[in-house]
């Protein structure tokens, strides 16, 4: 479950619905409404927000418009409320080491994307100096 730091604009049609899944389903995670990926570490920085379930809906907002605005047709009526606007930190090194994974992944679907030399982050996020998050797997 990769749910991205990169602003979803950087994301071909493939990482844009497979983001917007994962979303959903780590919503599901957040409300306790299921087992799978209770444990995954991209869902440590959501469950360190004040409101975990309102910084998960405000990451599918995001998304959502993204897809709108590329025509795609995201079932509005999944999105929730956002009751906080409260960003989540996230390290330079983070997104330095996410966009490195996104071209490694677009150089095979999509070219003209894997070209593009610096990502922006997601608007949830706001992004400080630091090294790779200490959640990341494959540091």
């Amino acid at each position: 479950m990769r749910l991205w730091t990169i602003h979803p604009r950087f994301l071909d049609g493939i990482g844009l619905a497979a983001v917007w899944r994962r979303a959903l389903l780590a919503r599901e995670v957040l409300r306790g409404k299921t087992r799978a990926y209770r444990n995954h570490p991209q869902l440590a920085r959501f469950r360190a927000h004040p409101s975990p379930v309102s910084a998960i809906n405000a990451y599918l907002r995001a998304v959502h418009a993204e897809a709108a605005r590329r025509g795609y047709r995201f079932d509005k009526g999944k999105l929730g409320p956002v009751r906080s606007r409260a960003r989540i930190r996230a390290t330079d090194g983070q997104l330095a080491f996410e966009w490195r994974h996104l071209r490694r992944k677009l150089a095979g679907r999509d070219v003209k994307a894997a070209r593009k030399t610096s990502p922006a982050a997601h608007p949830l996020f706001e992004i400080v100096r630091g090294p790779v998050e200490k959640w990341e797997r494959a540091r």
